[in-house]
């Protein structure tokens, strides 16, 4: 297969990295378009107001291209104007941190693979439940042979894979459930401190009470070490 790679993390990223060698691994030819920057939590946007500059990575193996934006941007560049091949799907990730219930309303790795699947292009979101992960190469090798094993064309259009790893060794992990999405929201709250020079920031913390989240949705089943495969589609009409 042919994959666009991209995610919101940034080029460099150790899990962009470890799905670019995967998937290369398992047979796949890869081309990368992803920001040059950290990128979390941006959500779906798009840089209408400045230009998008692009910055070509050749190191230790690894090919790409890196973009002065956002994961959208990245993605409607790239499938527009910066790929000379059509991909036969686009990969977002693998990030760091889960992106389950209200984390895909503001994830950049989730929205870079809604962007693919507005435009029509099978999409699968990656993702990894640490902000610190240490070795992904398990996790990137396991969602490589997933990939191929998507039945792609009997998913409705405009279908986005959102697939969650728990952050446990890939040999104590328990299978792959496929699953709804938590409706727990953030508890939200900002942390008050001052900086060297006496000025005041805020900094943004929060949970999903564990008390809120109900059984069988991504949230609880990542807690409890599965592999979380959720469909999903954006059409908010109520």
């Amino acid at each position: 297969m042919i994959v666009a790679l991209t995610n919101d993390d940034g080029i460099q990223a150790p899990g962009l990295r470890a799905m670019y060698k995967a998937l290369l691994d398992a047979g796949h030819e890869v081309h990368v378009v992803a920001p040059v920057t950290e990128q979390s939590a941006v959500g779906h946007a798009v840089t209408i107001s400045l230009p998008l500059r692009v910055k070509e990575f050749h190191e230790n193996g690894f090919r790409g291209r890196g973009v002065y934006g956002t994961p959208t941007d990245c993605v409607k560049l790239g499938l527009s104007c910066l790929l000379d091949k059509k991909p036969d799907v686009v990969v977002s990730g693998i990030n760091a941190g889960a992106n389950v219930g209200p984390d895909i309303l503001y994830s950049g790795t989730v929205s870079a693979a809604t962007e693919a699947a507005h435009m029509g292009y099978p999409a699968l979101a990656v993702s990894y439940d640490s902000f610190r992960p240490a070795d992904l190469s398990g996790q990137a090798a396991h969602a490589a042979g997933l990939l191929a094993t998507l039945d792609w064309q009997a998913l409705p259009a405009r279908c986005v894979v959102n697939l969650n790893y728990p952050a446990l060794p890939m040999a104590e992990v328990k299978g792959v459930r496929a699953c709804p999405q938590t409706r727990a929201v953030w508890k939200d709250w900002y942390d008050h401190r001052t900086d060297p020079r006496g000025g005041s920031y805020w900094w943004l913390n929060g949970v999903i009470p564990p008390e809120t989240v109900a059984p069988g949705t991504d949230r609880a089943l990542l807690t409890e070490g599965w592999i979380t495969l959720t469909p999903l589609r954006f059409d908010f009409t109520d």
